[in-house]
C-alpha cells in the first residue's frame, strides 16, 4: 500500500473492529499451556499443541455447520464442548463432561499477545476501538479483566444469530456502532474473517503472525502486517 493510500485509509477509518480469539488474545499458546497441564495430570502422552489445533479446527467446522444449517444460533460455548469432546474421543482420552467444560472455560482467561496493550493504547488516541467476536456475551464479559483494555464496544455474534464470516455479523456490528461499513477497519489474524469483512464492504487488516499466505480471493485485505504494533505504526501519525 502506498503512502497516499495509507493516508486515505487513516482519514476514512473511524472505527477499528477487532476479532478477539487469536487476534487480541493468544489462543493457541494459552490453550496449549492449559492442555499440557491437563494431560500431564492424567499422564497422557499427547502433543498439547496439536491437540489445540485439532480442537480449534473442530470448533470452526462445527460453527460453520451451525450457521449454514440456519436452524437457530448455537452458543459458542456449546460448540466448544462438542469440539473438545470429539477430539478427546478421537484421541482415545478418557474424559467426562466436567473435563470438557473446564477446558472450554479456559478460553475466558486468555491473555493478550505481548504487543497488543501498547498498540491498542496508541490506536485509541485516534479511533474508536471495538470487538466483534464469535464468543458468547458472557464469555466476552468474563475475558475483559484478562485483556485489561476498555474497548468502546464489545459485540458478540449472538446479536446477529450467526457465526463469522456470515455477512449478518458484520452488518449487525456496523448497526450497533452506528457506522457506515466503509468507515470500519476490521482487524483479524484469520483470513476467513478478513474475507467476510471485505465481502460485506468493510476495510480489513490481516495480522499475519505466522507468515502464511492469505490465499487467492478477490476479497484481499487492505493491509497485511506482522503484528498489532506494526498496525499502530501505520495507522497512527
Amino acid at each position: 500500500m502506498s503512502g497516499t493510500e495509507i493516508d486515505a485509509l487513516r482519514r476514512e477509518t473511524k472505527v477499528l473492529l477487532f476479532d478477539q480469539y487469536g487476534t487480541i488474545v493468544d489462543m493457541q499458546a494459552g490453550l496449549t499451556k492449559v492442555a499440557a497441564a491437563f494431560f500431564a495430570e492424567r499422564n497422557v502422552d499427547i502433543d498439547p499443541g496439536k491437540f489445540v489445533t485439532w480442537w480449534r479446527r473442530a470448533h470452526f467446522e462445527n460453527s460453520m455447520i451451525d450457521s449454514l444449517c440456519a436452524r437457530g444460533h448455537t452458543p459458542y460455548r456449546e460448540i466448544g464442548h462438542r469440539a473438545v469432546d470429539i477430539v478427546l474421543e478421537r484421541a482415545g482420552v478418557a474424559h467426562d463432561s466436567a473435563d470438557v467444560e473446564f477446558l472450554v472455560a479456559q478460553i475466558e482467561t486468555l491473555e493478550p499477545f505481548p504487543e497488543v496493550p501498547a498498540a491498542l493504547d496508541r490506536l485509541s488516541r485516534k479511533y474508536r476501538l471495538a470487538i466483534l467476536s464469535n464468543g458468547d456475551r458472557d464469555m466476552l464479559e468474563a475475558a475483559k479483566p484478562h485483556i485489561g483494555f476498555a474497548f468502546d464496544a464489545t459485540i458478540s455474534v449472538q446479536e446477529a444469530g450467526a457465526f463469522k464470516p456470515d455477512h449478518r455479523t458484520y452488518a449487525k456490528a456496523a448497526e450497533i456502532l452506528e457506522m457506515g461499513r466503509s468507515s470500519v477497519l476490521f482487524v483479524a489474524n484469520h483470513a476467513f474473517d478478513c474475507v467476510g469483512a471485505k465481502a460485506f464492504g468493510m476495510r480489513a487488516a490481516f495480522i499475519d503472525r505466522r507468515s502464511r499466505p492469505f490465499g487467492h480471493t478477490p476479497h484481499r485485505p487492505d493491509l497485511t502486517v506482522r503484528d498489532m504494533g506494526e498496525l499502530a505504526d501505520l495507522m497512527v501519525d
